[in-house]
């Protein structure tokens, strides 16, 4: 290993820390160790440390080996561990690595030579990006290696301490084994951690008054508290349609003793779609078959709507308490978005249900007033909205 590697690693994160702290206290929380070229030939994470190839190193600037720390850094703090789920795991690496390197480029760091740079995804999460994989080329492949959810190692190597941070670069790793890739527990673990982590590196970059923009919506999204729709969804209906008794007076002719007698209540709900081509179909499968569930509980009476800057002429879909919640064969859609025809359309047929749910991006034209019911937007993206229960749904 060339001698000054170590020094090239402290020098390049003691400059993040004085120009770019956010990225600069997340490197701070990676010991930083020396890999065998097998299985790191040029940087590597698990969340638990962050792994280097002191050749690979040697041949960096100083603003490329700064590049490489804050890559791997923002990998951890952005959970990229413990998001995948059912996505193939090279669709999913490129998808990170496309999420994180606009960001830092924005930031103003030197990519390496290899580095995936596509301006078409910047600002997009790896979530977002993922779909869009299907054209790459087989052969594309992250710069880095991503360990958490490799493959079984070829032998035991000892887990560094995710709570502690490091001091100098340690270069007694190399020729070690692979790292064994995360437990359920330490994914858990490390969550919480990276998540507590992030949100101190953005208070101590506002407090120096160096936390770029982007990197501050970012963060704001990624600790904005995220309720489960289903159980706020069930929140709004329950009290709607819970079993209830009623003291209004009885006919004459049954006396006049006013005596309580059980009163069911139907939930009026409608649902609308954003068919302007955000919102897949498999995510509105998983969204029926919900409603489906809770309307059964809940005796709900669903109306279905699709829009895009227009109603679709189709529509809408009625389905009553006893019948179950199906799809229509197909949405006419794909246009711009606007959001204004669902409330003018309910508005003039005189409609007040007890719970409106619109699933879209929220990237379109709102009406400028709230209406007098409740609105519940899930929302795909980060895009606000005016007014109405917000939840994100990826």
């Amino acid at each position: 290993m060339a001698r000054d590697v170590p020094t090239k690693l402290s020098a390049a994160r003691a400059r993040l820390i004085l120009d770019k702290p956010f990225l600069g206290a997340l490197v701070l929380r990676l010991p930083l160790r020396a890999g065998d070229s097998r299985w790191c030939p040029t940087t590597a994470t698990d969340a638990r440390a962050l792994y280097y190839n002191p050749e690979y190193i040697d041949g960096l600037s100083l603003e490329q080996t700064q590049f490489m720390l804050a890559h791997e850094a923002m990998h951890c703090a952005l959970s990229h561990f413990a998001r995948r789920q059912h996505r193939v795991r090279h669709r999913w690496d490129l998808a990170c690595d496309l999420a994180v390197n606009p960001l830092l480029a924005r930031e103003g760091l030197q990519a390496p030579p290899g580095a995936l740079l596509l301006d078409q995804f910047a600002g997009m999460t790896a979530e977002e990006i993922y779909p869009y994989l299907d054209e790459l080329s087989d052969d594309q492949r992250p710069l880095d290696e991503h360990l958490y959810d490799a493959g079984d190692g070829d032998g035991q190597s000892p887990t560094p301490d995710a709570g502690t941070s490091s001091g100098e670069p340690e270069s007694g790793g190399e020729g070690a084994a692979r790292p064994p890739p995360l437990t359920d527990s330490e994914r858990d673990r490390l969550g919480v951690q990276w998540r507590q982590r992030l949100a101190g590196a953005a208070q101590q970059a506002l407090q120096a008054g160096k936390l770029g923009a982007a990197m501050a919506r970012l963060v704001d999204h990624l600790l904005q508290p995220k309720l489960p729709w289903r159980a706020l969804l069930a929140r709004y209906l329950a009290p709607v349609a819970r079993d209830d008794y009623s003291y209004s007076r009885p006919s004459r002719r049954e006396g006049q003793a006013i005596l309580p007698s059980l009163r069911s209540s139907q939930v009026d709900l409608v649902i609308v779609v954003d068919v302007s081509g955000s919102i897949s179909d498999g995510e509105i499968g998983e969204f029926i078959s919900e409603i489906n569930g809770l309307k059964g509980q809940l005796r709900a009476r669903v109306m279905l709507h699709a829009c895009d800057a227009e109603l679709a002429p189709d529509g809408p879909w009625v389905c009553e308490p006893w019948e179950p919640f199906r799809l229509p064969r197909g949405f006419s859609g794909g246009g711009g978005t606007r959001f204004t025809p669902v409330f003018d359309w309910l508005a003039a047929q005189g409609r007040r249900p007890d719970v409106l749910v619109y699933f879209t991006d929220a990237q379109g034209e709102f009406p400028a007033e709230s209406p007098d019911f409740p609105v519940i937007w899930l929302v795909k993206g980060r895009a606000p909205v005016p007014w109405g229960q917000r939840v994100q749904l990826n």
